[in-house]
């Protein structure tokens, strides 16, 4: 099916940021956390490194369960409405034009860039002993984001089978490489020749789902984790938790605004 001229230009967009360098945000964040990095090392027991590695891996290893009941499709069908989008199923999304979809993905990034941002803050005051509470609570947040932008362009991901697209899209939030944009993007394209086709997706790879997903939970939890366990410097453990949060959640909603987008189009070309 033939794009519109909006979609073409979204299509370069996704191709600029496909092969740009990291986000500012992120180059900023990599700057900010440079005399932290060698504060953790001297005060962070190994005990701490442990517990937060197993905290990160242990949620991203349940993916396939978590992603059933993070999502309620009731709740989202009223923003879209309010902005005169007027459907009855989600699934219906993917059928409207991408420019009315765009500013309902994006109507979800500041209420949960917030929400962790408040999160990270709160539990980084409690230092070392709140870091393995604040994993899952990030995560689920971002899932939740994850969700709901994917459903924005009528793509729920209410199906366990989509935790390959979820973990592809952490993986780039955590390390903002092109490496894992291309690798995202393909996985993405094997999504788009399912729906396309009516098949049901499952996966790039082929196998059971931790034969898929294996490496990714390992990738993202090395990304990350220096970060996470910084907030347990004492004094600066809450500046550092929200901080932390809101630069990972923006990069999570950026990636996932850019894949999903990536999906609509690549689906409506292959019709």
């Amino acid at each position: 099916m033939r794009l519109t001229k909006y979609e073409r230009d979204v299509q370069r967009e996704i191709e600029s940021w496909q092969h740009g360098d990291s986000s500012l945000i992120t180059q900023a964040m990599n700057w900010a956390m440079q005399p932290m990095d060698w504060v953790v090392k001297q005060i962070i027991t190994p005990d701490l490194l442990d517990q937060a590695d197993s905290a990160i891996s242990g949620f991203l290893g349940l993916l396939n369960d978590a992603s059933r009941w993070t999502f309620n499709k009731k709740d989202f069908l009223p923003r879209a409405r309010s902005l005169d989008i007027d459907v009855s199923e989600v699934d219906d999304l993917r059928d409207q034009p991408l420019e009315d979809l765009d500013p309902l993905a994006r109507s979800w990034f500041t209420e949960n860039t917030l929400l962790a941002a408040i999160e990270g803050g709160g539990t980084g005051l409690g230092g070392a002993v709140f870091i393995a509470a604040d994993i899952p609570l990030l995560f689920g947040i971002n899932l939740r984001l994850i969700q709901q932008i994917g459903a924005s362009y009528g793509f729920p991901l209410d199906d366990p089978s989509y935790a390959p697209v979820i973990l592809s899209i952490f993986n780039v939030a955590s390390s903002g490489s092109r490496e894992g944009k291309n690798e995202a993007l393909r996985e993405i394209s094997v999504a788009a020749a399912a729906l396309a086709g009516d098949l049901n997706y499952r996966g790039r790879v082929s196998g059971t789902y931790r034969d898929q997903t294996k490496h990714l939970p390992r990738e993202i939890a090395k990304n990350i984790l220096g970060r996470k366990v910084a907030q347990a410097i004492p004094i600066a453990g809450a500046a550092i938790g929200a901080g932390i949060n809101y630069w990972f959640t923006a990069e999570t909603a950026e990636t996932a605004y850019m894949l999903f987008r990536a999906l609509y189009i690549e689906r409506k070309e292959r019709l």
